[in-house]
């Protein structure tokens, strides 16, 4: 009996704890690039006020 809760928590939870860190380690790359983005416009913007 004990088998097959533990299974059932797998089978509900598992597939979606998967997902998410499937997709937060994908997006990270594309955080990294918005955020490589932002700083270069800011330094960009710094540069056109001197």
């Amino acid at each position: 009996m004990v088998e097959t809760e533990v299974f059932q928590l797998i089978g509900n939870f598992g597939f979606p704890i998967a997902i998410t860190i499937y997709l937060l380690v994908r997006f990270e790359g594309k955080i990294e690039g918005l955020r490589n983005a932002i700083d270069n416009l800011t330094d960009h913007l710094a540069g056109l006020k001197k």
